[in-house]
């Protein structure tokens, strides 16, 4: 996977708080985001010790599908944008729990957002893509093709890895 990942560079950070049973998964698309995203920040959360982490809040939003739908990009746009890396239901609880979430605008792609046809992981519904998939959509909204096409290619590399791995091992 190593030679797939592109190197793209953003002018909005990326903050993406991974929450700690994501570590050490295969399918954890928000490392790969980490390693494609020189702007970014991977922060882990929760396990023994879940200590608060400390998350940028000038200029921060939340990539949480809360809130309206973003079909045009806001005025003026994100600075940071702050990514939850989890399950659906470890995020929504990361989201209920993580005070330095409370209060900052909501970023929500649109329920339409196109799924890729392969999947590393079943999504649970509509508007319900991977970490790495949100992150390309977001910043497909934010700041054009050029970062998000890179990171849709990851994704689709990953797949196909994860389907040949999985037959080795399965």
């Amino acid at each position: 996977m190593c030679a797939a990942i592109p190197r793209v560079d953003t002018r909005t950070r990326v903050v993406i708080v991974r929450h700690h049973l994501e570590r050490f998964r295969s399918s954890n698309s928000g490392r790969l985001a980490h390693l494609a995203l020189p702007n970014s920040e991977l922060v882990d959360y929760g396990g023994r010790e879940p200590a608060q982490p400390a998350l940028p809040r000038d200029g921060a939003w939340l990539l949480f599908p809360e809130g309206a739908e973003a079909r045009v990009a806001p005025t003026p746009p994100p600075r940071a944008l702050i990514v939850l890396d989890a399950t659906w239901s470890q995020a929504r609880r990361m989201y209920r729990k993580l005070e330095a979430l409370r209060g900052l605008p909501t970023l929500r792609l649109p329920d339409d957002t196109p799924l890729a046809a392969a999947r590393m992981r079943e999504s649970p519904g509509a508007g319900r893509v991977s970490t790495l998939e949100a992150i390309a959509a977001a910043l497909r909204l934010l700041e054009g093709d050029a970062a998000a096409d890179p990171l849709d290619a990851l994704f689709a590399a990953a797949v196909t890895a994860a389907g040949v791995l999985g037959r080795r091992t399965g």
